[in-house]
C-alpha cells in the first residue's frame, strides 16, 4: 500500500515540500477556484473572504455530506469564513433546520450537497458510505473537490469491511465506493480541536493537518483551506500513503504543530495499522466507559 513517499518524505521543510501554501487571501483564494488572479478583473485584494470565485452565486460553495459532530463544526468554520454551505444528512433537511439557521448555512437533499457546490466534504461513519444514493457523484464535474474524513471503526461503529482489513487504505476504499478520487483531512482532529485550536498562520505550536491525496490541484486546494481554517497544512503524500493518518498512528488526534507531525508521519509502521486501529478502539470504549460513569454520579 505505499506510495513512492517514504518516511524521509515527511521530515522535509516546509521549501523541500515545495506544496505547504501561503496564508490565503481574497486574492488567492479567486486563484485557487478559478485559476485566474485579482489583477485578471475577477476579484480584487480587498473583497470579503469567498467573494469572487466560482460557486451558486460570486461565493464559493461547499456541500457536507454529514451532519455530526466533525461535520456540523467544519461547517460552522466554513461559513463563518465566508463560503457559501449546504449540509445535508441521512434525515433530511427538515431535521437540519434548526442547526442550518443557527450557523448560517442552507440545509438541502444529500443528492444537492453535491451538485453545485465547487468542494464536497464527506463526513459520515464508513459503514454509511454505502448507505448513499447510488450514482451520487454521477454528472458532477471533475473539476469538484472531493474531501473524505471518514474513519474505519470495525468494532465500534462500522462493522468488517474486507478489503480495509486486508491493508486498503481507509480513503481508497471511500473513493472506490464514491467512484471519484478523494483528498484526505480532518480525519485525525477532534470536532472540539477544530472548534478552538486554530491560530493565524505563523503561530508557535499551531496545530497541523495533514494532507493526502492523488491530484496535485485538488490537494494543493485543499492543503490551503486548512491554513485559511488556522491549522498548518502538512503535504502528507498520495492516498496511498493515507494509513498514516488513520485511527490509532502515532499522528492521530494528538494536535501536533507542524515540525511534529511530519515525525509522526514517518514514524507509522505499515505493518501495525491494524493494531493502531485495536489501540484506538480500546481508548474510545475507556472514554466511554469514564464519561458514563461521572454522568451517573
Amino acid at each position: 500500500m505505499d506510495s513512492a513517499a517514504g518516511p524521509d518524505h515527511y521530515l522535509r521543510s516546509n521549501s523541500d515540500q515545495g506544496r505547504e501554501p501561503p496564508m490565503m487571501t481574497a486574492a488567492s483564494k479567486t486563484t485557487l477556484w478559478t485559476g485566474t488572479n485579482a489583477g485578471d478583473g475577477s476579484a480584487s485584494a480587498g473583497e470579503a473572504p469567498g467573494r469572487g470565485a466560482k460557486g451558486r452565486g460570486d461565493t464559493v460553495s461547499i456541500g457536507v455530506v454529514g451532519a455530526g459532530g466533525l461535520g456540523g463544526t467544519l461547517a460552522r468554520r466554513l461559513a463563518s469564513l465566508g463560503y457559501e454551505v449546504f449540509i445535508s444528512n441521512s434525515r433530511g433537511p427538515a431535521s437540519l433546520a434548526g442547526l442550518a439557521a443557527d450557523i448560517g448555512v442552507t440545509p438541502v437533499l444529500v443528492t444537492d450537497a453535491v451538485r453545485g457546490p465547487d468542494m464536497v466534504i464527506v463526513s459520515v461513519p464508513t459503514k454509511a458510505v454505502t448507505d448513499l444514493p447510488r450514482g451520487l457523484f454521477a454528472g458532477v464535474p471533475d473539476s469538484v473537490i472531493v474531501v473524505d474524513t471518514c474513519n474505519y471503526h470495525p468494532e465500534l461503529r462500522d462493522g468488517r469491511i474486507d478489503a480495509i482489513d486486508r491493508g486498503m487504505p481507509d480513503s481508497e476504499w471511500v473513493a472506490r465506493q464514491l467512484g471519484r478520487p478523494v483528498v484526505k483531512v480532518f480525519n485525525n482532529i477532534f470536532a472540539s480541536s477544530l472548534s478552538e485550536k486554530s491560530a493565524p498562520t505563523g503561530t508557535a505550536g499551531r496545530v497541523a493537518l495533514p494532507v493526502a491525496g492523488d491530484q496535485p490541484d485538488a490537494k494543493a486546494a485543499v492543503l490551503r483551506l486548512v491554513d485559511e481554517l488556522g491549522f498548518d497544512p502538512v503535504e502528507a503524500g498520495g492516498l496511498g500513503e493515507s494509513w498514516r493518518q488513520q485511527p490509532g498512528a502515532p499522528a492521530y488526534c494528538r494536535d501536533l504543530d507542524a515540525a511534529a507531525l511530519r515525525c509522526a508521519l514517518a514514524e507509522a509502521d505499515h505493518g501495525r495499522v491494524a493494531d493502531y486501529r485495536v489501540r484506538e478502539e480500546a481508548r474510545i470504549r475507556e472514554s466511554m466507559a469514564t464519561r458514563q460513569a461521572n454522568a451517573a454520579q
